[in-house]
C-alpha cells in the first residue's frame, strides 16, 4: 500500500488548498481512508476521513463547515478541500489507511495507531 499527499504550500488566512492523496495497492471499498495533522510540538489529531465502502464521512468538530473530503470517481484519490483556513490549521498534513469497516469510528476516538499505512505528510502553512 502506499500513499501519496500533494497539495500543500503556504496560503493567507482565509484562503483555500485541495490536498490530494493517491492511493495505490489496496481496494478503496475495503479501507478507511483518513487525514490528520501534527503541528510543531502538538499531538497528532485527526481531521476528517471517508469510509469508501458506503461513503460515511467523519470530520472534526474543529473543521466542520470549512473542510469537504471526498473521493475521485476512480477510487484512487482521496481529496480533502480546505476552505477558510485559520493560521492555526497550520500544520503537516498526512494521509493514512486502514483496513476494515470501522476506521472512522476509531479515527473520532483518536486511534491514531490503528491506522496502518501513512503517507510522507504534506506542508501547510497559514499566515495571518
Amino acid at each position: 500500500v502506499q500513499l501519496v499527499e500533494s497539495g500543500g504550500g503556504l496560503v493567507q488566512a482565509g484562503g483555500s488548498l485541495r490536498l490530494s492523496c493517491a492511493a495505490s495497492g489496496l481496494h478503496f471499498d475495503d479501507y478507511t481512508i483518513a487525514y490528520f495533522r501534527q503541528a510543531p510540538g502538538k499531538e497528532r489529531e485527526g481531521v476528517s476521513g471517508i469510509s469508501s465502502d458506503d461513503g460515511s464521512i467523519y470530520y472534526a468538530d474543529f473543521v466542520k463547515g470549512r473542510f469537504t473530503i471526498s473521493t475521485d470517481n476512480a477510487k484512487t484519490t482521496v481529496y480533502l478541500q480546505m476552505n477558510s483556513l485559520k493560521p492555526e490549521d497550520t500544520a503537516v498534513y498526512y494521509c493514512a489507511a486502514v483496513y476494515g469497516i470501522d476506521g472512522l469510528q476509531r479515527l473520532a476516538a483518536g486511534h491514531s495507531d490503528y491506522f496502518a499505512f501513512w503517507g510522507r505528510g504534506t506542508q501547510v502553512t497559514v499566515s495571518s
